[in-house]
Parts: C-alpha cells; structure tokens; sequence
C-alpha cells in the first residue's frame, strides 16, 4: 500500500538521487529491524487517522516521542504530506521539522539547508531551518491561549522568525510519475502518471482541490509522453492519475496516442473523471484498454447541494455519464457522495436515492456503486468552519436501505471514524496528550473518547510549547461538530495556504447562498 502512493515514491526518489544521502525505506507492516543511527527520520501522512503511528515508529527507532525531549544525538525528525502542510498543529510536538507544500522544490532546500549547519548543535540547526520558505519549526512557535482556554494567536517566538509560513508551490512544466515498479504493490505492476495537479472545480469541501492550487497540467510532448514512455519500457500497465484527469487540454490528444498499435497490450485505468466529460468515444478507448468501470463524484442526488458545494454539474450530466459508460462497452459506474454536508437536508439524501435508482433503471446491464462519506471539515477550505452534523449516521443508514435491497452496492465510510477524522483535522496542540494515551486503542473509538474525557478532565500529563504546559483541551462537541464563528482564530492560521482567509470566508458565504464560486487564478 505504501509503496504504491505516488508522493511518497517522488519523496523517496529526490532524496535516493542525492550522492550525499544514504536513504532507507520504511514500512510500518513490514517489521523491520531498526535502522543503523540515522541523521534524519522523515514520515509522509495523507490520511489524518495515520498520525499516531509515528510514535509507534519512533518508539521502534528508539527516538523520543516528544520533540523537546531529543538531544543533538537523536535525529531530525520531519514529515510532510497533505495531512501535515493542511494542520499538523495535532502532531506539532512529535516533529521537529514541518515541510508544507509540494516538495519537488521544498525538500531539496531542505537537505541543502541542513547540510550547511549539519555539524552545528540542534537549536542552531533548526533556527537555520525555519527562515527556508515553507519549513515549519513547531518549537519556534507558541500558542497563546486566554484564560478560557480559547485560542488568541500563534506566533514565533523570536523576532526573526517569519510571522506565518507559507506552503510552497511547484510550478514545473513536469509532474511526477513512478520510480518503482513492483508485482508487489497494492496495484501492481503498474507505471503511474500524475496527469493534472489540483482541481479547476472548487468543490467547498475539497482539500485536494484549494490547499493544491492552482490547478497544473504538463504539456502533452515534454511532460506526459516522455513520463508515459519511460514506464512502459517497464510494464505494460499504466494508471492516468488526478482529480480530475480528463480536464486536462490535452486529454483527447493523450488517449488518442495512447490508441495506436503499438499499445494495443497496454492496460489503461484512470482516476476519478469528471461526470460531464465522459463521452461515448472515452469510454470505448479505455473499455479497448482493459478497464471495466469508471468513477465520477457526484457529491449528492441534490441539484441544491450540488450548487451549495459548487459542484457544476446537472442531473442530465450524470445520466448521460452512465449511458456513455454503457455505450463505450464499460460493465460498471462507481460513484461518490457525501451526507451531512452543510445545510444539507432530508430530501437531499432522498435525491441520491432517488438519483442512483434512476440510473440502474435508465441502464439495465451497468452495474452501480455508491461510495458515500460524511463530511469532514478541512483546513484550507472554505467548510473549514463547519462541523460534522450528527444526523449523517442516520442519512448512510437511510441510502443503505433504499439502494441495497435494490442491487445497488452501497460503500459507506463509518461515521464514527470521520468523527475521529474530524477531530484531527481541527485542533491544536492539545489533541498531542491525547494521541499520547490512545497508543494501544487507537483501532477503537472508544479507546479515543476514553483519552480525550481524561484529558478533559486533567488525568492525562499535559502537552506543552517552549516548555509551558498547555490547557485542557476544548470540549468534544466544540472541536468536532461545533460550526465555529467567522472570527474564531484558526489553529492553523499562522500557516498561509494558497488562499487568504477572506476568499475562504467568501466562498462560505457564496456556497450557503447557493451561489457559483468566482474563478481563481
């Protein structure tokens, strides 16, 4: 699984290119041995509830959990990755280094900033570190909380120090593409190709969409063939990944190269495609490729919520999407939906039901699947100050009983892990003591509400910053279902992403008004 994430593998290979680096992979399933001393122990996390194995992996290396507890002796630790460049306030206190952003640019500078104060002592070192755009010194910056315990601000804690860090943009004419190949991934044998980076659609919800803007597509010649060509000296199996790959400018152009003779043994699958661009001619060109299905995201049944979340796309669309599926020769259409979205009510659940059974009945013979979410507030977006609405357990039960009895196969995600979602993706360094005392039943969401009650209750020893301890953290309901006031100060507000926090505002102010979003460049 691991192996098969195409950041991580472009993480790997910058460093493993380097002739001053000595790299080592690790796996948390693969029970390997502790290492030889290490200078530096870097984690890549794309799913929040991926966190707290990194202090099961710095146990394993024998490095103190606690940043403020390592000595020159002990290594760097750094991270990066969507979870940590959105809000690694959470795991601020594990880390010693932050990288936000892409890192095609980001993590050269690294090691190379490193490398000149690599004989320096550990304080030295990381003030060096955090003046390099897009690093992130948790230690160099304190919270401040009022009496309340209410967050006020966070700020360096040296005049020097730059006030806010700012996520870093690669801005290449080139993506990324695999650097392994290997029988034994999660999709094996299989050359990936990053087609567009971000999404040009501005769903409100979406992460992958704001915190990586703007939207970024290789050209046809100098990026994707040669990217294409290169894997298929390998293997015969190629995967087209993005957002939203099929609004490349030149996605026709691709699949009409990739359609010549010389490919005709070439497996094609894509990413998930945008609903109204699937054509008849689409589908048959990766039906003639090997692929059975596609996936499109519809977010809901709702023509409203679908304006609310800024979803441009018509019920006709989704339907024509199913019917060139068809016609193209693909046997199936997965799907993705959320409830609990803001504003979101019964009858909009109702809609998905009804729009998922008008579509098995529209095209006999394709078959359906529904994957189906609750929302999740995230950092950087425009939802970021909604909560999680505690009737999206009752709304996937209610899609499971109009579309399964039907023959429609319903995928739910548990609500009771996008509430611990939630939590990670919204606090601050308190949440620290509790990752702390979940370690061992972390699998049960239990063993989560236990660690936080008793951090609330002030059984658990605190976390601290420049070594002050913390305040108890907020209460549950405030952190994970609370719809926060547009004046809250954000846990991740001293962490500029790629817009200000006035456009998010105006977005959430839009998408409750069911207004379209205004383009960004």
């Amino acid at each position: 699984m691991g192996i098969t994430s195409l950041g991580y593998q472009i993480v790997w290979a910058t460093l493993a290119s380097r002739s001053d680096l000595d790299v080592r992979r690790l796996f948390t399933d693969q029970g390997d041995p502790p290492h030889r001393h290490c200078d530096l122990f870097g984690l890549s996390l794309s799913w929040e509830l991926d966190g707290p194995v990194l202090l099961d992996l710095l146990e394993d290396q024998r490095i103190p959990i606690w940043s403020e507890q390592r000595t020159d002796a002990d290594p760097i630790v750094f991270g990066g990755g969507p979870v940590l460049t959105a809000n690694p306030e959470p795991l601020a206190p594990f880390f010693d280094v932050i990288l936000l952003g892409d890192g095609e640019d980001l993590l050269p500078a690294f090691i190379d900033a490193l490398q000149a104060v690599r004989n320096a002592p550990r304080a030295v070192r990381l003030r060096h570190l955090a003046k390099v755009p897009g690093i992130y010194v948790p230690a160099l910056y304190a919270p401040d909380f009022d009496a309340e315990g209410t967050l006020q601000s966070t700020k360096p804690i040296e005049a020097d120090l730059p006030a806010t860090v700012t996520k870093q943009t690669w801005r290449g004419n080139t993506l990324s593409h695999s650097t392994v190949i290997t029988p034994d991934a999660a999709w094996p044998d299989i050359h990936m190709v990053e087609v567009v980076r971000s999404c040009p659609e501005l769903c409100r919800f979406c992460l992958a969409s704001y915190l990586t803007l703007p939207f970024r597509t290789p050209s046809l010649d100098d990026g994707l063939i040669p990217a294409v060509e290169r894997g298929l000296k390998a293997t015969r199996r190629l995967g087209l990944l993005g957002a939203s790959v099929t609004q490349h400018p030149q996605f026709t152009d691709l699949l009409t190269w990739l359609g010549s003779d010389r490919f005709d043994d070439v497996r094609v699958s894509v990413s998930s495609v945008r609903a109204a661009t699937v054509t008849p001619a689409l589908a048959a060109s990766l039906a003639s490729r090997g692929s059975k299905s596609l996936t499109i995201a519809i977010e809901s049944g709702s023509e409203r919520m679908r304006r609310v979340v800024n979803k441009k796309l018509s019920s006709e669309e989704i339907n024509a999407a199913a019917r060139h599926a068809k016609q193209g020769g693909l046997s199936a259409l997965k799907l993705y939906g959320m409830v609990g979205l803001p504003s979101e009510e019964e009858e909009d659940v109702e809609a998905t039901a009804d729009l998922l059974l008008q579509l098995k009945k529209a095209t006999p013979g394709l078959r359906f699947t529904l994957g189906v979410s609750t929302f999740v507030p995230k950092a950087h977006t425009p939802f970021q100050w909604q909560g999680v609405r505690p009737e999206a357990d009752k709304r996937l039960k209610r899609l499971g009983k109009r579309l399964k009895p039907k023959g429609i196969d319903l995928r739910p995600e548990s609500y009771g892990w996008s509430v611990i979602q939630a939590l990670l993706s919204r606090s601050d360094r308190r949440l620290a003591s509790v990752i702390v005392a979940v370690r061992g039943t972390q699998e049960s969401l239990g063993g989560w509400k236990k660690a936080y009650r008793a951090a609330r209750a002030g059984e658990l020893p605190a976390a601290s910053s420049a070594g002050v301890a913390l305040p108890l953290p907020p209460a549950w309901e405030q952190v994970v279902h609370e719809t926060w006031p547009d004046d809250t100060v954000l846990p991740w507000e001293h962490l500029q992403g790629p817009l200000p926090q006035d456009t998010l505002l105006k977005h959430q102010q839009q998408a409750l008004r069911a207004e379209p979003a205004e383009p960004v460049d």
